[in-house]
């Protein structure tokens, strides 16, 4: 169970407040930010402790929305007193405190390409907090030097080319340590526990755990990190890697037992498709621009297509792979994540907690899954250009006689007033002809439609579509019809396009670096509740088990093709064309 402190004597409850994170006693700070935001609605981010979460929210803040302009205490501090007071005060609860982020299963290749650059992304852009470190935890032996080595391959400064990227390199690189033991060992958590307050020296220590580990091991070390490492006078958080089991009663089951040492609050749990930038903006595009609000419903929409694809294998992760399936790895979290977001009613706030609660009541919505409505594939080995490519099964990892899909298509339907009716088209592989993940939004054709005849029979051709291309070259484009310049009347069909590369010359940053931040600011709106991730296995779980029992042989595709025949005809039974195959974006 969680450990639980008792409550100091009552002469002290005027300065503390006890603390829903481990159920620690902890200094009152959390209502001290409050009455800040309320007073001081427009402080400015002059500096890294006041970076933004995503949500347009300070760092270690609360809400700096709906202030306190009216009040007494607001007009007897003209603005730039009151803004030079508070960064002051900020600095000096800043200088109190600490963050320590500790990466479990820091010897891995997600830690290793993501988790670690992330972090130094956002040192390098003054994100982090002035005291902060950085441990990492596995198993493998290793010293505080050769982490460093090893993590040091992988930094690069690639948001902006300062000339002091080397030192800032160097600096982070000093902020990072290491400590190895067994995932299941209070023991080992305890030394991490004593090394991690020998860096705190004293201050209000914030912790941040991120689970970079097979799901089997999850409950071990949130059990051993929460017994042994919590911390004792500030917050401590748990960032959960996907995949969240593999059907409904292992999520569930593990939802319980991570329950009994942390709280909800306290576990994140983390989709990094949920941090892309194209996803981000999503709810931005619709709801704070007026043309297309009015249109996002089924009065206007004839269908929406959720697409990804990856050109390569599984390349001797199919070990991994072949326990999961692209329907758990890809449709029932990422791609399904982004169906939430896309179709839920306008929250009432950006509030995590009002976005995450309309998320739910569309997959509470959703028409349950059927067979029919889904096609499944396999990629084998094909030579092309000269060059032989393996096969699913060729994989050393993968089971000779595997039928595990590595390709997916399904049609779901969510049963509400906005939406009843439209197909929602979800397509995800491996293997295929090339790279991409994107949404497309296609329109219904104009009524009595007077340039008909320009665009023959083929209707589609005079449709609307909207692309949100979230990987790669990140673009939002609006196709239409358009009056090619002459005499004559041709019509063709053209994009208005924003590409981001060409409009917003600097990088985007990683998706990790978002979701890190977040979690650090404890903003939770990116984040996976229980609730959601029990109503997104629901939908797919009867699907999954009725494949496995039955042993539904998937279709074969050849490495690098459009991926099984099966696709097209099950989006024709809804008289729909996919938006990527036959177009001039294929």
């Amino acid at each position: 169970m969680a450990a639980q402190i008792t409550p100091p004597p009552s002469s002290s409850s005027s300065s503390l407040a006890f603390s829903s994170e481990f159920n620690v006693w902890k200094p009152m700070r959390c209502c001290f930010f409050k009455w800040v935001s309320q007073v001081c609605p427009r402080i400015r981010p002059t500096n890294h402790f006041r970076i933004k979460s995503s949500n347009g929210h300070p760092l270690n803040a609360v809400s700096m929305q709906g202030g306190m302009d009216g009040s007494p205490l607001a007009k007897g501090i003209n603005p730039e007193e009151q803004e030079e007071f508070f960064i002051d005060i900020l600095d000096k609860e800043e200088a109190l405190s600490t963050l320590s982020i500790t990466v479990v299963g820091a010897s891995g290749d997600l830690a290793k390409k993501k988790i670690f650059p992330a972090l130094f992304a956002l040192y390098y852009e003054d994100c982090l907090p002035k005291n902060f470190i950085v441990f990492g935890y596995a198993r493998t032996k290793l010293t505080d030097e050769e982490l460093r080595n090893i993590i040091s391959t992988t930094l690069t400064c690639r948001i902006d080319k300062r000339e002091n990227c080397k030192d800032k390199m160097e600096q982070f690189l000093k902020r990072c340590f290491y400590h190895s033991g067994e995932y299941n060992s209070e023991e080992n958590f305890a030394e991490l526990d004593s090394k991690l307050k020998k860096k705190e020296a004293g201050k209000l220590s914030n912790r941040l755990f991120y689970l970079s580990i097979p799901p089997n091991i999850f409950v071990d070390v949130v059990r051993c990190a929460s017994m042994m490492a919590s911390s004792a006078n500030g917050w401590t958080r748990v960032i959960v890697e996907k995949p969240f089991g593999r059907d409904s009663e292992s999520s569930a089951e593990l939802t319980r037992c991570l329950k009994k040492h942390l709280t909800e609050d306290q576990i994140f749990r983390i989709d990094h498709y949920l941090g892309k930038e194209l996803v981000e903006n999503l709810s931005v595009l619709r709801f704070s621009n007026l043309i297309f609000e009015p249109l996002w419903s089924r009065n206007y929409i004839r269908n929406v297509q959720f697409i990804f694809s990856e050109d390569f294998g599984t390349e001797g992760r199919g070990g991994y792979f072949d326990n999961y399936g692209i329907i758990r790895d890809i449709m029932q979290n990422h791609l399904l994540q982004i169906l939430a977001l896309f179709a839920m009613e306008t929250p009432v706030s950006l509030d995590a907690e009002d976005i995450r609660n309309e998320k739910v009541k569309v997959l509470r919505s959703m028409k349950p899954l059927e067979l029919e409505d889904v096609i499944i594939g396999q990629y084998k080995g094909h030579n092309k250009g000269g060059r032989a490519y393996p096969g699913y099964t060729d994989d050393s990892t993968v089971p000779k006689n595997s039928i595990t899909p590595t390709f997916a298509a399904a049609a779901l339907f969510i049963n509400n007033a906005r939406w009843d009716g439209v197909p929602f088209l979800m397509k995800a592989g491996k293997a295929l002809h090339r790279k991409r993940a994107e949404i497309r939004v296609q329109f219904r054709h104009v009524p009595g439609n007077l340039y008909k005849r320009n665009f023959g029979t083929d209707l589609d051709k005079a449709t609307n579509e909207l692309v949100l291309r979230v990987q790669p070259d990140e673009a939002i484009y609006l196709k239409i019809n358009n009056k090619v310049p002459g005499l004559g009347m041709r019509l063709d069909r053209s994009d208005l396009n924003l590409l981001y590369r060409a409009r917003y010359p600097t990088e985007i940053p990683d998706a990790y670096e978002r979701l890190l931040l977040d979690a650090i600011a404890g903003e939770r709106r990116l984040f996976i509740r229980s609730d959601e991730l029990d109503a997104a296995w629901s939908l797919f779980t009867p699907l999954l088990k009725e494949l496995e029992a039955k042993k539904i042989s998937p279709e074969l595709y050849p490495y690098g093709s459009r991926g099984p025949v099966g696709a097209h005809y099950l989006a024709a039974k809804y008289n729909v064309r996919w938006g990527d195959v036959g177009g001039e974006d294929d």
